[in-house]
């Protein structure tokens, strides 16, 4: 277990928001070609596949909104059906649109791929796609802001995403980093782009593979998911080591997603959305293992379902502790 809708026309620069107590996820929208398991072919790198809404950020959003806190999500998503689809879906799930982008490019599309134990790997068709195009608003304000996955291997987004980061922790904002490294940006370019980042980054989260990959780098709150063991929290000089639910595993997709969305809901919810940077660092152990360990609770409920569906708040509350 790895754990108000506005759309503007290609031309048009995105609509400044500025709202209140809000989590912003920042990155891409993309659509997974999932297998579907089928009592006739149990291959599990043959079966067929079927479109399903996905991307890092995107999953995250969604679960964050599933956990009642406010989340907007900031991107430039196509205006073909699944571009509509993703838009529309996101409103669905209470999460804001408003800064969310059109352009007439194609969606990126991920192919993903089920090994035997249930972990997921991608193939990602991403050149000429409308998410690597998005051009964030100079003087966002918002209380957290999370960033990660493929938009920040993409130039000129990634560029771009990094000059929003550096200003929004510069002006306040506690920032939270999730690089999600897949193989085709697991390089050593790609391993300094995200070291040149993390002065500016408050919240770490890797899995443990990603740690060993980027050589154990620092940040004032780092959280390493590891799979069926669960997660560790490092901050102000503490470790906190919390265990995962015994599950049966239908799949893994979204299940990292699912511990970053629900550790910036925790967070979110506990500091009330203001003055977090500082909050967040008064946070005690107990405060970090109840929220680890209802990060990685959540990751659970999602390993049990098919594709990336995190559990809501209301389904949390109903989970033995």
């Amino acid at each position: 277990m790895h754990l108000a809708h506005f759309t503007n026309t290609p031309q048009q620069q995105p609509q400044l928001i500025k709202l209140i107590s809000m989590i912003t996820v920042c990155g891409e929208g993309l659509v997974d070609l999932v297998p579907i398991h089928s009592s006739t072919n149990t291959n599990p790198r043959l079966l067929p596949l079927t479109p399903a809404l996905g991307g890092g950020p995107f999953n995250v959003a969604i679960t964050a909104a599933r956990q009642g806190e406010p989340t907007q999500f900031l991107s430039r998503v196509s205006t073909d059906n699944f571009g509509d689809a993703l838009v529309d879906r996101l409103t669905s799930e209470n999460v804001d649109t408003s800064l969310v982008q059109r352009g007439q490019e194609p969606t990126t599309l991920a192919v993903t791929s089920l090994n035997p134990d249930g972990s997921a790997s991608y193939s990602f068709y991403i050149d000429g796609t409308a998410d690597r195009l998005v051009d964030p608003p100079a003087d966002l304000t918002t209380d957290i802001a999370c960033f990660g996955t493929v938009s920040l291997a993409l130039e000129p987004g990634a560029s771009r995403y990094a000059a929003l980061l550096k200003n929004l922790h510069r002006d306040g904002t506690f920032i939270a980093l999730d690089p999600n490294i897949r193989p085709f940006y697991a390089t050593k370019a790609h391993s300094d782009f995200l070291y040149s980042l993390l002065p500016s980054v408050d919240l770490l989260k890797l899995s443990d593979e990603e740690e060993e990959f980027l050589d154990q780098p620092e940040a004032p709150i780092k959280v390493i998911t590891c799979g069926p063991d669960g997660l560790i929290v490092h901050f102000n000089g503490q470790t906190i080591e919390v265990t995962a639910p015994t599950i049966e595993v239908a799949d893994t997709i979204g299940a990292g997603d699912t511990v970053i969305g629900c550790l910036l809901a925790e967070i979110h919810r506990r500091t009330g959305g203001k003055n977090v940077r500082n909050k967040t660092m008064e946070f005690t152990g107990e405060d970090w293992a109840e929220i680890a360990s209802y990060a990685a609770r959540a990751a659970a409920v999602t390993c049990t379902r098919v594709g990336a569906n995190p559990p809501t708040r209301a389904e949390m509350e109903q989970l033995p502790e």
